[in-house]
This record gives structure tokens, sequence and C-alpha cells, in this order.
């Protein structure tokens, strides 16, 4: 079994042509279950919940093109599910919470692309790396990692390490793997799947996600998985699976999990 639940049509229209290419594309990559993920920031109906010059210069679509868009595919027989990744926002879980439950999403994926206002993956910001405390920010990012799990909010957690895209990684291995152990815990103590994605080996890490170290950590307390490309262009749908499920099954997963209208079925692993 085959999923990519995280891709997004920002880079072209919410049109049903654009969308058919991504379609299509998963179909030639034999992706079982397909989803669009589009980043919630681009929506009017957000901006109670995550507002800075940035974001703001980027917010351009109403939800109602997005889920009319849904709608005029299945009623072509088009098999995709429609899902939204927020960005996770300390302090706003009421707002999110209303957000989520406002639409009928077939699940949803909570990201943390922000640290206080440091966008941490966007290029830029990328010269902040340089001027900030390397152990202050992977703590803040994990603190985030564990309220978005507290916050049950979401069903999936995207490219849960997005923090070292740049290639700041703590030299620290036992502060590094601290971090690891108490994203897990609290995760494993929510109803949050962790994507493996391979959107990393497109980025300067050059690296899926998760690193192995915090994969393994998923698989012994039973963290479910699912599969991720994270693509914002069509030929980036599915794009290295084989080294997702290699890395998945290299930890000793055998199975991971889809999602139908907020419910979960464990499926096993291609």
């Amino acid at each position: 079994m085959r999923t990519d639940y995280h891709n997004h049509l920002e880079l072209g229209t919410l049109e049903l042509d654009y969308l058919m290419k991504f379609i299509d594309e998963a179909k030639a990559k034999k992706i079982d279950h397909f989803g669009i993920s589009e980043h919630a920031y681009h929506f009017y109906q957000t901006k109670d919940i995550l507002s800075n010059p940035w974001v703001d210069a980027r917010r351009y679509y109403d939800m109602k093109d997005y889920v009319d868009l849904f709608k005029l595919a299945w009623k072509n027989n088009i098999d995709v599910m429609m899902s939204i990744e927020m960005d996770y926002t300390p302090g706003k879980h009421a707002e999110m919470e209303k957000f989520i439950s406002s639409y009928d999403f077939d699940y949803v994926i909570g990201s943390i692309h922000w640290v206080g206002d440091f966008g941490i993956d966007l290029a830029e910001f990328r010269e902040e790396w340089d001027k900030r405390d390397l152990h202050d920010t992977y703590t803040k990012y994990y603190d985030q990692v564990i309220t978005l799990a507290e916050s049950n909010l979401f069903d999936i957690i995207g490219h849960i390490d997005l923090v070292k895209i740049f290639k700041y990684i703590p030299e620290d291995e036992e502060f590094l793997l601290h971090q690891f152990d108490r994203a897990t815990t609290a995760l494993a103590n929510s109803k949050t799947c962790v994507e493996i994605s391979t959107a990393g080996l497109r980025k300067p890490i050059g690296k899926l996600y998760p690193d192995p170290r915090l994969l393994q950590m998923c698989f012994n307390k039973n963290i479910p998985i699912v599969l991720s490309s994270d693509a914002h262009r069509p030929q980036d749908v599915g794009a290295d699976f084989d080294q997702a499920i290699e890395l998945a099954k290299s930890v000793g997963y055998k199975t991971l999990m889809t999602f139908e209208k907020g419910e979960r079925i464990e499926v096993p692993l291609g």
C-alpha cells in the first residue's frame, strides 16, 4: 500500500485541470491513496490563526473555492482526499479547532514552520540561523511538537524534524536525542501519526524526514506512520518512495495508516 497525503496546488490554480496533473502522476506512481493538503495560511479564513507580513502577503484563496474543487472532482468520480496543512500556532487552539471542524476534511496535517517570528524553513530567513542560539531554537521547536501532539487536533504531523532543513543540527547528540524522546512520548499519547516525507531529499539537508533515530523511537512507541512527498509540483508526487519504504521497514514498520473522513485504517506497508 502506498499513500501520498501531503501535496500542494499553490504553484498552480484551484482548478480541476491542474489537480488532474497531480492525480495522473499519483496513478503512474501506483499511489493507492492520494490527498491534497493545501497550506491553511493561503486562505482568508485563517487570518485569525496565523498572521505576519510573510504569511499575509500569500493569503489569496477562499475555502469555498477549495471545497468546490473537491466536490467537482468527486462528481467526476475522481478519487482524491481533501485535507489541509495547518501551521500549528501556540495559543490558537480554539481558533484552529473551529477552522478544522468547519470543513469535512478526510484528515488534517499539523506542521511547524515558525518559532515565534522566525520562519525556520524559509530562504528569506536563512541568515537568521547564524544569529540565533541553536539549542534554544531546537528546544522551542520541539516544545511545539509536544503541544501540537497534546492538542489532538491533527491526524498527522508533517515533516516532524523540519528544523534540520538548512543543516543546522546540534553536535550534542544527547541533547538532540532528548528532543526526539520527549517529542515521541507526547505523540505516543495522541492520535497523531508521523509522516515519512521524501521532501527533505529535495531540500538543502538532502535527507528524508524524519531522522532514522527519531523514526526508530516512533516505532518503539507504537506511533503510526504515513508516506508523503510534500509535492508542490506534479512531477514530485510519490518521489523517492522506495527510499521512504526502505527506511520504514529498516526500523520495524510493517503497516501504515490511511484515512477517510477522519477515520484511520491500518494497512500493510507496500
